[in-house]
């Protein structure tokens, strides 16, 4: 992929499709470095399946036989020097603590790091087309943070204005793209 806000796109609908109601979405950035980590609560997956996730022919899609959005994160990170870990744990075997930990570390400085690119898209893409499900975004800069928490936005705006109203999408961009201005002179 072109830039890894689509990685973060790809990853959080597998996060939606396994049935998460909260999906947290965090990047942790230094001048050299880039973490990127997904953490949802939703079903989990086998320690077998965990496996061989990163193989692209292992996939739950019914739609295709081919799962890329792992492998590709992967690849990425390890083309910079970095890694992917994911860990999980199934609903069936873990009721109350169960969900996927999904974490990409990239060196920023190499020739092959893949840009973060229009994160702020992603974000408002997600909300919009998921608009029951939770959202945290975080990305922390050493002197910044831009973050953005629909738990907060859903105790303000009440039940009777859903999340993927025109009017909160926009408020979301505008709001994440005023913090990101905030970032100015510091890598994105």
């Amino acid at each position: 992929m072109k830039e890894l806000s689509l990685n973060i796109l790809d990853i959080a609908q597998n996060s939606i499709h396994a049935d998460a109601s909260l999906v947290r979405i965090l990047l942790d950035e230094t001048d050299e470095s880039l973490e990127l980590s997904i953490i949802d609560d939703g079903k989990g997956m086998s320690e077998e399946f965990v496996s061989r996730v990163t193989d692209p022919f292992s996939t739950t899609r019914t739609t295709r036989k081919v799962g890329m959005g792992l492998p590709l994160l992967k690849l990425a990170a390890e083309q910079t020097g970095g890694h992917m870990t994911i860990s999980s744990r199934e609903r069936a075997v873990y009721p109350d603590d169960h969900g996927t930990v999904v974490t990409a570390f990239f060196y920023k400085n190499h020739l092959d790091f893949t840009p973060l690119g229009d994160v702020v898209s992603t974000v408002v893409s997600l909300v919009q087309g998921s608009p029951d499900v939770d959202f945290l975004f975080r990305h922390t800069f050493p002197n910044h943070t831009v973050e953005l928490d629909t738990r907060e936005i859903r105790e303000v705006l009440g039940e009777e204005v859903p999340l993927s109203s025109p009017d909160v999408l926009v408020w979301i961009r505008e709001t994440l793209t005023e913090q990101y201005e905030g970032t100015a002179g510091e890598d994105e």
